[in-house]
């Protein structure tokens, strides 16, 4: 006879191969931060319904046990509580939701779990998030209550110049290694050295000081922002990226993680590197350049192309850890830095 352990990874097993292509870029998982708990807008802060996650258990593949509990920190008794849980999507859980009998007294608790299937382990970075919610009557008053829990993988990129993939800048007189627009064109370095960004410059924007990509013609030296996660430490009020965008819609949001766990987003855009207006998503223009270099050789002498700076708000009174850029790569960043 199957124990039960057996007959429940059958049927996720069979939904996680439903969904294998969903989580095909799944990685080794660690790990990290606390739940986070929120409750309906009209809750007093100090009785507020607690939903707490226990650490995720993402060695797979594997079906991973997670304990969900429900604190009433009401001044009423909390009954009819039911409890549902969510992983990342396309991750089987059984069961979704859990119903708990009886009451909770004001400080008392309740315990639910739940089996998830976790996939197996691939390289990279990723920020995993976990998701339970109470419904109930009594209590707060509330109804509702939410607690997430994130799970990170792997390390983030050790700078922005390690995550650089993609050529910008090229010589005059060597022009075919650039492809910064996807047409096989690029920025020339006699024009940006003209405006002042040589290789390793200082840039003065928006309160921060950034260095220009000290690397040489022709070679890698910006990001197509993928979501990649690079680190950057430090306090300030703002977060400054220096770049242009590639088309008119290179916008997204970046989402700075500080060391105590937590993070906040921001929104942030570029203006098409020429052609859009230099205030365009709210950027500020920073140097601009006559012409740029083509497959053929420089050209455009007429046209301006340009670098721009933009910002995020940050918590001043937090060190940032690392930092996700958006998930569009029409967003090109040349650097970035903490701004006081």
């Amino acid at each position: 006879m199957r124990s039960a352990s057996a007959r429940l990874v059958t049927p996720l097993r069979a939904v996680a191969v439903a969904v294998g292509a969903a989580v095909a870029g799944a990685v080794m998982l660690v790990p990290a931060g606390a739940a986070t708990v929120a409750a309906g807008p009209g809750a007093a802060s100090a009785a507020r319904t607690e939903v707490t996650i226990s650490p995720v258990d993402l060695d797979g593949p594997a079906v991973s046990t997670v304990k969900v509990s429900v604190k009433n920190a009401g001044p009423q008794r909390l009954r009819s509580l039911k409890v549902s849980f969510a992983g990342p999507a396309g991750w089987a859980v059984q069961p979704s939701v859990r119903s708990v009998s009886g009451s909770l007294a004001t400080g008392a608790s309740a315990d639910t779990t739940f089996r998830i299937q976790v996939p197996e382990k691939r390289p990279g970075f990723v920020i995993r998030t976990f998701t339970a919610t109470a419904t109930y009557q009594g209590g707060d008053g509330e109804g509702t209550a939410t607690g997430t829990r994130t799970e990170r993988s792997g390390t983030p990129q050790a700078s922005l110049a390690a995550a650089y993939n993609n050529v910008a800048i090229t010589d005059e007189s060597a022009t075919k290694a650039g492809d910064y627009d996807g047409e096989g064109n690029s920025f020339s370095a006699q024009k940006l050295a003209a405006v002042g960004l040589t290789p390793g410059a200082t840039v003065d924007a928006l309160g921060a000081k950034l260095t220009w990509p000290d690397v040489p013609a022709g070679t890698k030296d910006n990001v197509a922002s993928g979501g990649q996660a690079i680190t950057l430490g430090g306090k300030g009020s703002r977060l400054v990226f220096l770049g242009s965008g590639v088309t008119s819609a290179a916008t997204g949001n970046a989402t700075v993680h500080y060391t105590d766990g937590s993070s906040s987003t921001g929104t942030f855009g570029f203006p098409n590197w020429s052609f859009d207006p230099v205030t365009a998503h709210g950027a500020t223009l920073v140097k601009s350049t006559d012409g740029r270099n083509r497959q053929d050789g420089y050209g455009n002498a007429t046209v301006k192309y340009s670098v721009f700076a933009h910002s995020v708000a940050l918590d001043p009174a937090k060190t940032v850890e690392f930092v996700v850029l958006p998930s569009n790569a029409n967003v090109h960043i040349f650097a970035m830095a903490l701004a006081p």
